[in-house]
């Protein structure tokens, strides 16, 4: 008699398949979705902790020079203009601009040097240079200016200011977009005036 073998292999069924199929989909779509969104997340601080950085090294580059300042001539919110030493290694005074560009998208830095420390010096107009400080300034939407500054008492100066010799301090304030904060990430450093000479 013959042995008839029977074939108990069982397949998948076409309903199975196309299940089996969907899972591996949707585990597929939910891991890319959430790669997708870490690697968002990632680069976002990322870029904001760079944007953070450089608000520091540009804040620190404007503080360097208004500590050794010696005379303000005007001070507004977003412009001030001083007579202080912009190189380390300069030997006079110079006159130095702060201001906007007429975009308002850059800082800019107009310097004149001077013949000597004021009041007898006069500016060198001929070798005035112009830098650009901040090549993409960023307007925070507080509206808070690039300058603040401060009386004897610490108390606020409102604008316009009437007379620049009641400044004792200047607060510096910058911003930069955030990924996650609509008012963006702000920083800011206060110098205390010290080697005011003269009135100009």
């Amino acid at each position: 008699m013959a042995n008839r073998i029977k074939n108990n292999k069982t397949g998948f069924t076409l309903i199975e398949l196309l299940i089996s199929i969907a899972l591996v989909l949707i585990l597929f779509i939910s891991f890319t979705t959430f790669f997708i969104n870490y690697m968002t997340l990632y680069y976002g601080l990322q870029s904001d902790a760079s944007n953070s950085i450089e608000m520091a090294e540009e804040i620190e580059r404007i503080a360097s020079v208004l500590r050794g300042l010696t005379n303000i001539t005007t001070a507004t919110p977003n412009s001030l203009t001083a007579y202080a030493y912009f190189a380390p290694n300069d030997q006079y005074v110079s006159l130095i601009s702060y201001y906007l560009n007429s975009a308002g998208n850059q800082l800019l830095a107009t310097v004149t040097p001077m013949t000597s420390n004021p009041p007898t010096g006069t500016p060198i107009t001929s070798e005035q240079k112009t830098y650009v400080i901040i090549s993409n300034y960023y307007q925070s939407p507080s509206g808070q200016g690039i300058f603040s500054y401060y009386d004897s008492t610490g108390n606020e100066l409102s604008q316009p200011i009437s007379n620049e010799q009641d400044i004792s301090s200047i607060a510096i304030n910058l911003s930069a977009p955030a990924t996650h904060n609509s008012n963006g990430q702000s920083l800011s450093t206060t110098i205390t005036i010290r080697n005011r000479r003269v009135s100009t």
